[in-house]
């Protein structure tokens, strides 16, 4: 990687530590650091400030990683843009401005896989919205999407540097995952149900 790539990816991860689902929150009076899950995403943002928070949370996440994708591919190849997609939800999840406490990084991930990928995001969304709808647990629906991408990158013949790129981007989503993971086998993880 020259200058101008290192550049690019470092700006990816500072567009990643933009706080979307904080300051929506807020707008609503709410506080998503301290209230529901305690995590700064769209999920808990929805669940304690009401849909269209949530939504505009959603937006927000997703656009992070899409800038993040098209900057690194326009500037420089689709490599650069793998790489800015996983600066960016490493951004999102550990934020060097908020002592590295992020959110989940889904949405964000899924944002940069949606411009690289995009038969693989479509799959993707319309499974989580279907398992969120079944299962009420997001966590549940974005573990089981982020395992999908490498799998669909897989069955659609991308090639193996993206595929490992893929497995990369889902082995972030297992690690900020891991108390819900823990939540899940327990039976005491969250609903997605807002309280409003």
């Amino acid at each position: 990687m020259d200058v101008v790539d290192v550049a690019t990816v470092a700006g990816a991860y500072l567009v990643g530590t933009f706080p979307t689902a904080i300051l929506i929150g807020r707008t609503t009076g709410h506080d998503p650091t301290r209230e529901g899950s305690g995590n700064p995403g769209a999920s808990n943002v929805y669940r304690t400030a009401g849909r269209a928070a949530g939504a505009a949370g959603l937006l927000g996440d997703v656009a992070k990683g899409m800038v993040a994708a098209g900057a690194g591919w326009a500037i420089g190849d689709r490599l650069l843009g793998f790489a800015c997609v996983i600066a960016a939800t490493i951004g999102h999840s550990y934020p060097i401005f908020r002592r590295f406490r992020g959110g989940k990084g889904v949405a964000t991930a899924g944002g940069g896989i949606w411009i690289l990928m995009p038969i693989v995001a479509a799959i993707c969304i319309v499974t989580f919205f279907v398992l969120v709808k079944v299962l009420n647990k997001a966590s549940l629906a974005s573990l089981i999407i982020a395992a999908m991408v490498p799998l669909g990158a897989v069955a659609l013949r991308h090639p193996g540097w993206e595929i490992a790129m893929s497995v990369m981007i889902f082995v972030i989503i297992i690690v900020r995952h891991a108390s819900n993971i823990r939540r899940l086998l327990s039976g005491t993880e969250l609903t997605v149900e807002p309280d409003r």
